[in-house]
């Protein structure tokens, strides 16, 4: 009996020591510093504190389930949302329930639905490309989707497309106070080709910066409990052939009418393709490409393939943020339309399981090294503005600080966790030559001479 016992507590041990190694467990922003998020409001380019924890609470694990505390609130700067949308974000309270042994769904597929299909690591809920409203042929007009009794629930419009004015610089908004993404959550002002100008007023950046020399990072995990990563991959499934940009396997149908589906389906009726109502603007628009899903970049109907990935050297299924050539945001963006894995991702009230809390160091914070974060200071010199901007997403805060000539602090700021941007507004300063200084909190630092000049 106690070799029995023993044995069992040696594959306990093993299985918690496995559980503690899975990226579903590894890979949250844990807000450890007290971090809170920040709004902005029509009209005023100073962002507004809130009190609502930011990024992750907390992450706990059994051997068959990661369960993740979060508000739903990232630490980047999130609104405003010029459409007119009323929605805040607030904080949710939610946990997450992950399988940490997702499976492919060999039965009917699972479409995507409304509302959250995935939660990034910084908490922040994914949604798919719709927003909830079709098209009515008797008002002729877009209108509230089947579930509210309108629209006919057959041309289901796009909301990257219908809502861009709607989103902020980290092209997020909110829904019933559920901020969220429907696409890939870098910054507007950082795409090759800038299709919203909301940056340019209202600062602020999103959960990663795109670049096409390196893996993109591990941005989170859909509702089947497989990951979701950024832009960029192996070109090959097998980790070789260098970096490229995931491509979409789905491209716009050559088409003026909307009259039938791609499959050759009759149905109702939709809005001619015009610049009211341009193509794009409806799901039913695309088409997938099945000889395109053949090449090794090109994704499949879900948006995924399996292939290795720096978190997973032996391979795993994983879903891709596709940009096109431009960096901007190509359908089906992340998820969708159907999920590749049995769905089984939950929100849950209470926790009903014996759990280990996760407190383990990220790679980042085992560094000492500022050189790893790749930071960029611009414009300088500079005349009110200075931005901080870091070539990866920071998994932990840093300090920055502005000092004069005369080694006087004038400037203190923190740069926040799950952000890629940190400005510094100098107009009030005089002319001169200032030092911006990066530090971690411990011995490591960076410099920068900075000069302003109006």
């Amino acid at each position: 009996m106690k070799i029995l016992l023993n044995l069992l507590a040696m594959i306990g041990i093993a299985a918690n020591a496995f559980a503690q190694t899975s990226p579903a467990i590894t890979s949250w922003l844990r807000n450890t510093t007290g971090i809170t998020g920040r709004h902005y409001v029509a009209g005023n380019p100073t962002p507004i504190n809130d009190i609502y924890p930011a990024n992750v609470q907390t992450v706990q694990y059994s051997t068959n389930f990661v369960y993740v505390s979060c508000s739903g609130i990232p630490a980047y700067i999130i609104g405003p949302y010029q459409d007119g949308n009323p929605s805040q974000g607030t904080n949710n309270n939610n946990i997450y329930k992950i399988t940490l042994n997702p499976v492919q769904n060999t039965g009917t597929l699972s479409p995507t639905t409304g509302g959250t299909i995935g939660v990034f690591i910084n908490g922040v809920s994914l949604f798919d490309y719709r927003d909830g409203v079709s098209y009515n042929l008797n008002t002729g007009s877009n209108q509230g989707g089947p579930s509210g009794g309108m629209g006919n629930g057959v041309w289901n419009r796009d909301a990257v497309v219908a809502e861009r004015q709607g989103f902020d610089c980290a092209k997020g908004h909110p829904a019933m106070g559920n901020y969220h993404h429907h696409q890939n959550p870098s910054a507007f002002n950082l795409d090759l080709n800038v299709i919203s100008n909301v940056c340019d007023v209202y600062l602020a950046d999103g959960l990663y910066v795109i670049d096409s020399t390196v893996h993109a990072p591990l941005l989170g995990f859909a509702y089947d409990g497989f990951p979701i990563y950024g832009a960029y991959g192996y070109k090959n499934a097998d980790g070789t052939g260098g970096i490229t940009r995931m491509k979409s396997s789905y491209t716009l149908r050559n088409i003026t009418v909307r009259t039938h589906y791609a499959n050759g389906n009759d149905v109702t009726d939709g809005p001619a393709v015009s610049t009211t109502f341009p193509l794009g603007m409806y799901r039913e628009d695309y088409q997938y490409n099945t000889t395109s899903a053949a090449t090794p970049d090109y994704l499949d109907e879900h948006n995924g393939r399996f292939c290795i990935t720096p978190e997973y050297p032996n391979g795993t299924y994983c879903y891709f943020a596709t940009v096109n050539e431009n960096w901007n945001s190509a359908y089906p963006y992340v998820v969708g339309p159907t999920f590749y894995g049995v769905r089984s991702v939950t929100r849950v009230t209470s926790i009903n399981e014996p759990t280990t809390i996760y407190s383990g160091v990220s790679a980042t914070e085992e560094k000492d090294d500022l050189s790893d974060l790749g930071l960029n200071l611009y414009p300088n010199p500079s005349a009110d503005l200075i931005i901080l901007q870091a070539k990866t997403m920071l998994e932990r805060s840093y300090r920055v600080e502005l000092a004069d000539a005369d080694g006087k602090i004038v400037i203190c700021k923190d740069f926040y966790q799950g952000s890629t941007i940190c400005h510094l507004e100098t107009e009030t300063l005089y002319n001169g030559i200032y030092f911006l200084t990066v530090t971690d909190g411990n011995s490591s630092r960076k410099t920068f001479k900075v000069i302003i000049e109006r």
